[in-house]
């Protein structure tokens, strides 16, 4: 997803917002695109991604992001994700996660940042441990222990943590040795043409290597062609996100029925 970006350092704000949240001026909505477990047929998660509410990019509305109001978009984001994709009946696929994307210098305190998630989820009857938290390996990450405090407390609720676009942005294997979420997600300069490219094709060997030793999951980001599908299979990847199997949609969760 894009993100905006800023001329000075965010600081977050006091706990005080967290009770006191005042509402956004401006308004968007959610399209979700499906992680396809590709072995077994079946969606393994759907990710909400911005979008204007009449279907704009999410470059248009994270353009209306500042420093002032991103710990409320965060929030928003959170709660919107929850209730779209409730209302969607995602809840009632089998084992099926909601995965949201977060700005980690938005969290101030992780265990009262995390409140209005936890309410959103009982108001629309959405299962704690069905959510997945990724944070854009590309979101600048100022304190290393402050997001690895955030990700204990979200493995306490239950949460599936995850680095998203791992292999791009300011981070990759240095961020992963601070800590160890359940998922990395591989950008897909890392996953485009890998069929015919030796090179990535021997990077992305040597990640899941190491992901094993860690136990975690890989998904395999930007997959188009079914080339690239068959390739990462054969590296051992099953998790894949891409146009291939579906295109981000307002209102409708493709592949559902699968």
């Amino acid at each position: 997803m894009p993100r905006p970006t800023f001329d000075q350092p965010f600081v977050p704000v006091g706990c005080a917002q967290c009770r006191a949240l005042e509402k956004l001026d401006f308004e968007f909505t959610m399209a979700f695109q499906p992680i396809i477990d590709v072995p077994r047929g079946k969606p393994f998660a759907y990710e909400a991604l911005v979008r204007g509410l009449n279907g704009e990019g999410a470059g248009q509305v994270l353009a209306k992001v500042n420093e002032s109001n991103l710990y409320r978009f965060d929030q928003a984001c959170r709660v919107k994700a929850i209730e779209l994709a409730a209302g969607l009946g995602l809840a009632r696929l089998p084992d099926c996660k909601l995965s949201i994307n977060f700005f980690p210098n938005a969290v101030y305190r992780p265990e009262t940042c995390i409140r209005a998630t936890v309410e959103a989820s009982r108001q629309f009857d959405f299962p704690l441990d069905r959510l997945m938290f990724e944070v854009m390996e590309g979101e600048r990450v100022e304190e290393p222990e402050h997001l690895k405090g955030i990700f204990a407390e979200y493995e306490r609720h239950g949460f599936t943590t995850a680095i998203d676009d791992f292999g791009s942005g300011y981070s990759g294997l240095n961020l992963l040795a601070t800590f160890q979420p359940h998922v990395i997600k591989l950008d897909m300069v890392l996953t485009r043409n890998i069929d015919a490219d030796p090179v990535r094709e021997a990077i992305v060997s040597g990640i899941i290597h190491a992901a094993s030793r860690l136990g975690i999951r890989i998904i395999a980001e930007g997959v188009e062609t079914e080339a690239e599908r068959d390739a990462l299979l054969g590296l051992g990847i099953e998790l894949m996100q891409g146009y291939l199997f579906a295109r981000p949609e307002i209102g409708r969760l493709a592949l559902a029925d699968l």
